[in-house]
């Protein structure tokens, strides 16, 4: 037997012109309930104070009131808490990140739910970032094959200036009423919109843009960029073009590929035209049209030039060849996302010096575990070899303070490693693994 939320996805697969009139009521108790849960105990709490903990204990207080406002239509989204990350690399730059409450967050997770029911059967398959069972690393591996198997001679890659304080909240309803014509959901939608943020204490009211780190933001996102982006290079751009075409989005990075540097060029120009109607801008300092591929590699070999590097998801992909000289793409970590992971090794170590080398030990195989499994890519193996290199060193500098002693030599921190090893490098996702992942 389906669910009823199935059912509602096998309808938006076969009437994809069908709006969907009544869907307030996929929001239940239960959905609520498991939203809840899948909230990390150790999250943020928003403008309210209530963790986790304590947003369980009073469930059944808050989940009927709560339904029963989303019906009549009386919910009242609170202010987002704003809170500023430094962002990698830069020193005084920081990236603003909404935390809603523990509640509102509960309900954003089970309304975008019942919505991603809907529009995970019209998102097309270029677009990765915030879907499920969709990941970074098959967007890099789609990239990495049409590049390195398709004719592809020019790399266009881009990426939005602040997207997520610059959508449109106008176009937003307007796209979702295509499907969406339950006027409970669009007025959730559309309060949560309008929330507002909290920062310093001080009410900030929103008049577009959506708060980054909400769950409902990155669908609303995926939705814009379908509409704006995706549906309009599937439909209108790719017909108009001569050669081959190959399109990747990640939430608001994108890159595409192009046979003929004609039809890159002539997407070049049309491109800012397309983003203005939207009220939308490319960063200048993150888009770049590149010659890349593997006649680019032939050229730069004949004629002793040095080839562009493209950049995408926190990896470098530079133009190389395999043992048999065939052309491969190469990849290597960022050189600011790589410091960043060292200064986040270097920090955890110096704060648990402290503690006993099996716990240590087992704090650094966590830095490093999630570094491999991202990082793991066929071609970056020597990036991961440098920062186990400098995991070991930073380790032993930190050891040697713990003592009045004097450093710690060589030889007794080999013994300390003999019995206490931590996680050396290792490919998650080799070359054939990028191409089975690849969906071209």
């Amino acid at each position: 037997m389906i669910t009823k939320i199935e059912r509602v996805a096998v309808k938006a697969r076969t009437e994809k012109e069908l709006c969907f009139t009544s869907l307030a009521h996929h929001v239940s108790h239960e959905r609520l309930w498991n939203g809840l849960c899948s909230i990390p105990a150790n999250t943020g709490v928003g403008i309210d104070g209530r963790d986790v903990r304590r947003a369980k204990e009073d469930f059944k207080e808050w989940v009927t009131p709560t339904i029963q406002s989303i019906h009549n239509r009386g919910y009242k989204a609170p202010a987002v808490r704003r809170v500023y990350i430094p962002k990698p690399g830069k020193n005084k730059a920081k990236r603003p990140i909404g935390v809603p409450t523990v509640l509102d967050r509960s309900l954003q997770i089970a309304t975008s739910q019942v919505l991603s029911s809907i529009y995970e059967e019209d998102f097309l398959d270029c677009s990765y970032g915030g879907r499920p069972k969709r990941n970074a690393h098959q967007a890099i591996a789609t990239l990495t094959m049409a590049i390195s198997s398709c004719k592809v001679n020019w790399v266009y890659e881009a990426d939005l200036k602040n997207f997520f304080g610059s959508i449109d909240h106008g176009w937003v309803l307007r796209f979702l009423k295509l499907r969406v014509g339950d006027p409970r959901i669009i007025s959730l939608i559309e309060r949560w919109l309008n929330a507002g943020v909290m920062e310093d204490g001080v009410f900030v009211k929103s008049e577009k843009g959506t708060p980054q780190g909400g769950p409902i933001s990155v669908l609303i996102s995926n939705l814009y960029l379908h509409y704006v982006l995706d549906l309009w290079i599937e439909k209108v751009v790719k017909p108009k073009l001569k050669g081959e075409v190959y399109y990747v989005r990640y939430i608001d990075d994108f890159v595409l590929c192009f046979q003929y540097r004609s039809d890159a060029l002539a997407f070049e120009k049309v491109l800012p035209k397309r983003l203005d109607k939207f009220k939308m801008e490319l960063e200048p300092t993150k888009t770049q049209l590149i010659e890349f591929g593997r006649f680019a590699k032939r050229d730069s070999i004949r004629f002793d030039e040095k080839l562009k590097t493209l950049y995408f998801l926190g990896l470098n992909f530079y133009c190389s060849q395999n043992l048999n000289g065939r052309f491969r793409i190469g990849a290597k970590t960022e050189k600011v996302r790589f410091n960043r992971s060292v200064l986040k090794m270097k920090q955890m170590m110096l704060k648990n010096r402290h503690q006993p080398l099996h716990i240590q030990r087992q704090l650094i195989n966590v830095i490093l575990g999630g570094h491999y499994r991202y990082y793991g890519i066929g071609g970056n193996f020597d990036s991961l070899q440098r920062f186990y290199r400098i995991a070991i060193r930073l380790w032993m500098k930190v050891l040697s303070t713990r003592s009045q002693k004097g450093r710690l030599s060589w030889e007794k921190f080999n013994k300390i490693l003999k019995s206490f090893p931590i996680l050396e490098p290792r490919i998650y996702v080799t070359y054939r693994d990028l191409r089975d992942m690849a969906q071209l």
